[in-house]
């Protein structure tokens, strides 16, 4: 019984509803036209709505996507796009860019950390969209580190010959943390007169592995020289620095000193005293020198360093001069 019921009750409400309408008049004529109203102006959107890079590593980069879309029902126009703050830039939008609707474009957000503590900064894009102006919050922070110290002994490269070159080591120690060393400078009064190599920079310095670098003096003149080299590097005493110092001496004067025995020849009345240049052998003799008889010693002043000579002598006496005596060589130190 409760089913047929049902169906009576459905059948009452239509026949009101048709007695409704009956009262009001039904019409059956076709409508003249069909209105579809005035569409949703453009809507720009950011999603994210805010941009937050956390913790990010001193000296490096993080990078974020952000899109923005058009929810509206007509196509706008993004004119101008500026990013503020120290550290965020953007990149892969280029204005003016038009959306028509449901279009959407995307572009990258990057925050490299420029100091300790946090940082802020905002994306406004202005368009022709209902919403002309529309900002995205930026901010990001410098993550904390351990930072190390760098010590840098000081090298004392000793005496050196004015003209030519010294060296000595010196070395890179690191406490605390590991330190990166980027580049290596010298100051002072003498800086042309030294150098450092042995560092391919960014060199790394561990707690438990120092690293060597030479420094190379060459003096000017006589005399003590100094400078200052200073390393930049990560670590929190950066730029760390020592002393390098030397000391310039002049090049050492040489002088061949020779002797004889006197001839036993009577009549004797000096000797005359000839130099060679040896290279694979003795070769032509000039004469340097003379001496009374009474001498049987000279001494060469003139002579150049790095060089061997051959050295001889010749009595002489009121019909000229003897043949050439033994020979005898000296070499002279290169500085």
């Amino acid at each position: 019984m409760r089913p047929l019921a049902a169906r009576w009750n459905t059948l009452a409400v239509v026949l009101a509803l048709a007695t409704m309408l009956g009262c009001q008049g039904l019409s059956t004529s076709k409508p003249n036209s069909l209105s579809t109203g005035t569409p949703l102006p453009g809507a720009l959107n950011a999603a994210p709505a805010s941009i937050s890079f956390g913790s990010v590593p001193s000296a490096t980069s993080q990078t974020q996507s952000d899109t923005l879309s058009n929810t509206g029902g007509t196509s706008f126009t993004i004119t101008q796009v500026t990013v503020t703050g120290a550290g965020f830039s953007i990149s892969g939008l280029t204005t003016p860019v038009t959306l028509t609707p449901g279009q959407s474009t995307s572009f990258n957000v990057t925050f490299e950390s420029q100091s300790s503590g946090n940082s802020s900064g905002n994306i406004a894009i202005v368009s022709d969209a209902s919403d002309a102006s529309l900002n995205v919050a930026l901010s990001g922070s410098e993550a904390t580190q351990n930072q190390g110290t760098l010590s840098v002994s000081p090298v004392s490269v000793g005496s050196v010959t004015v003209g030519t070159s010294g060296t000595q080591t010196g070395t890179l120690s690191a406490s605390g943390a590991n330190v990166s060393v980027s580049s290596v400078s010298l100051n002072g009064t003498n800086l042309s007169e030294f150098s450092i190599s042995g560092l391919s920079f960014p060199v790394t310095v561990t707690t438990t592995q120092p690293r060597t670098f030479t420094v190379t003096f060459t003096p000017g003149a006589s005399g003590t020289a100094s400078a200052s080299a200073s390393f930049a590097s990560n670590a929190s005493n950066s730029p760390s620095a020592a002393a390098v110092t030397g000391t310039g001496t002049s090049a050492p004067v040489y002088s061949v000193m020779l002797s004889w025995t006197a001839s036993s020849t009577s009549g004797v009345t000096g000797y005359d005293v000839y130099r060679a240049v040896y290279t694979n052998s003795c070769g032509s003799y000039s004469s340097i020198g003379s001496t009374p008889s009474s001498s049987t010693a000279f001494t060469d002043s003139v002579v150049a360093d790095g060089t061997t000579y051959c050295y001889a002598t010749k009595a002489v006496d009121a019909s000229g001069e003897s043949g050439y005596s033994n020979v005898v060589q000296a070499t002279i130190p290169t500085p």
